[in-house]
């Protein structure tokens, strides 16, 4: 349960949001409890006004009040529904907004190394099931949990007040044992196999993309039908431990009903002999049973929501974990930077998981306002040690210090976004005159202005809409978009021809005038301007 810390202090947050959802859903379940009660009750009464009235005996009731009040009830029920689900199912979308950023602040934080151990099926469940398991953790478990013990409460204090207090401790022993049941008792049958299943599931959904993704390489090999049998025995045993953990959560569910019944008995048994002894009258004694049954309604949501808590922490187990930071081997700051410098590597070694180093004993110092280009062949460690300058990729030993700075990755990476929103990311707070300059400057101007949309123009998913080169210059200018005074450019001119290059490369050295450029290319050719180059080993 340690893993749900961080995400439900994230969640009460928003406590006058979660304080008004619940008194929405608590209102509901008043209205359909008194609803119970009441109907009880005017029937009862009405019974025995009919009896004697039969019997020649003159009798009385008051229709208007107790008609007033069913229909009270019954208005105030869909009506306090209505707004409640309208208001929790914004306040779960604006949970899920919170969710989502922090996770993305930790990710963007966390270890890229860990980051690519995992494939992008297993990405897929971290950003969509597991998140879903947290996002609802308010709705489907806090909410139910906190109001049928409050609820509970209230009918055991109306037990008080309408029969008496021995009546109404038996009463509350009896829902006590019935609310345990349905919550810890649920929680404590079904925590391991809804942990286990959770990783099951994920297993099966990597192993179904996976399957769908080499689909031809499998048809080629003659094993798709073996394949396809293993997923479905995977499949059978994943339904097989989610009926028996359904099945656990049934009956818990059916205890808990049967306790709320035997409550009811209960509280009829006490009320015959107040009523024989003419403390409490018929249509009250009927009227505490049916409200007690009322509490069946509200016991029913919580041991599926306890039965599927197990899961809902081993999703969140596997988001803390993925999240985690790893603890820097080196300063990625500016303190220790010599005076002047805006990067100083010393006694550098970089190299991936389970491979030989790349670099051992590198060293490098670059001053404020130089612009360094590192050639070497593929493969010789040029991204790698970009990333390494850039802090993605934790350095396995050695110091490295740098002021802020931009990074334009080798990969072209661009939103299903507009073009603007694209901009924007280097520079939130540009005018539309800064974008298109910037435009101007990557020789992309002409291109979207008479695009019906122009900035708003759609790139599609990835930049689909563009070419590679365009694509690439979008990035770019993404990238000269930031004020950061220390800008790497990994590759800067991939797919453009060499006259554009030129061109582009004119154009950056104005707008990098003052800024220190760390560019890296495998031939000089694709480098623009710089001072000094460093050739790396092949």
């Amino acid at each position: 349960m340690r893993d749900l810390k961080p995400w439900l202090a994230l969640i009460f947050k928003r406590p006058g949001r979660l304080v008004m959802g619940g008194a929405l859903i608590m209102a509901t379940l008043l209205s359909g409890i008194g609803l119970l009660a009441v109907s009880g009750w005017f029937i009862t009464e009405t019974a025995l006004v009919g009896m004697l009235l039969a019997a020649g005996v003159a009798a009385t009731i008051n229709l208007y009040v107790p008609g007033g009040a069913i229909r009270f009830f019954a208005v105030s029920r869909t009506v306090f529904r209505y707004l409640e689900r309208v208001y929790n199912h914004d306040t779960v979308l604006r949970l899920l907004t919170d969710i989502r950023v922090a996770l993305f602040q930790s990710l963007a934080s966390a270890s890229r190394r860990h980051r690519r151990q995992l494939t992008g099926a297993q990405w897929l469940s971290r950003l969509t099931s597991d998140v879903d398991a947290l996002d609802t953790l308010y709705l489907r478990l806090i909410a139910p949990t906190a109001l049928a013990a409050l609820v509970t409460a209230l009918v055991v204090a109306l037990t008080a007040a309408l029969f008496d207090i021995q009546t109404a401790t038996l009463v509350g022993l009896v829902l006590l044992v019935a609310f345990l049941i349905a919550t810890i008792g649920t929680y404590l049958r079904t925590r391991h196999l809804a942990a286990r299943q959770s990783d099951s599931q994920e297993s099966l959904r990597t192993a179904v993309i996976e399957h769908i993704e080499g689909f031809a390489e499998l048809t080629a090999a003659g094993r798709t039908g073996k394949h396809a049998a293993w997923l479905m025995r995977q499949a059978h045993q994943v339904t097989s431990e989610q009926a028996q953990a359904d099945t656990r959560a049934g009956w818990h569910l059916a205890g808990s009903h049967l306790l709320i019944n035997l409550s009811a008995v209960l509280a009829l048994w006490a009320g015959f002999a107040l009523f024989r002894a003419g403390v409490v009258s018929g249509p009250v004694l009927v009227l505490l049973p049916i409200a007690l049954l009322g509490l069946a309604e509200i016991y029913a949501m919580l041991p599926d929501a306890f039965g599927k808590l197990g899961a809902t922490a081993a999703s969140a187990s596997r988001l803390n974990r993925d999240c985690q930071a790893e603890e820097p081997v080196r300063d990625t700051g500016a303190q220790g930077l010599p005076a002047n410098a805006a990067l100083f590597a010393t006694n550098l070694a970089v190299k991936h998981p389970g491979h030989a180093p790349l670099f051992t004993h590198f060293d490098l110092e670059v001053k404020a306002g130089e612009r360094v280009g590192i050639l070497g062949y593929s493969g010789s460690g040029k991204s790698t040690l970009a990333d390494v300058f850039a802090g993605l990729l934790p350095a396995a030993h050695g110091n490295l210090a740098t002021r802020d700075l931009v990074y334009l990755t080798q990969k072209t990476v661009l939103f299903e976004d507009t073009l603007r929103a694209n901009l924007l990311l280097g520079s939130p707070n540009a005018s539309e005159t800064e974008l298109w300059r910037i435009l101007e400057v990557v020789e992309l101007a002409e291109r979207f202005a008479p695009e019906p949309d122009q900035l708003d123009t759609w790139l599609g998913s990835s930049g689909s809409r563009l070419s590679g080169g365009e694509a690439r210059r979008v990035a770019l200018a993404r990238v000269l978009l930031n004020p950061a005074p220390v800008v790497i450019l990994d590759e800067p001119f991939t797919g453009l021809d060499a006259g554009t290059r030129a061109r582009i490369a004119k154009r950056m050295d104005l707008l990098l005038e003052g800024k220190t450029v760390i560019s890296l290319a495998h031939g000089p050719g694709a480098l623009p301007g710089t001072d000094r180059v460093i050739h790396l080993p092949g």
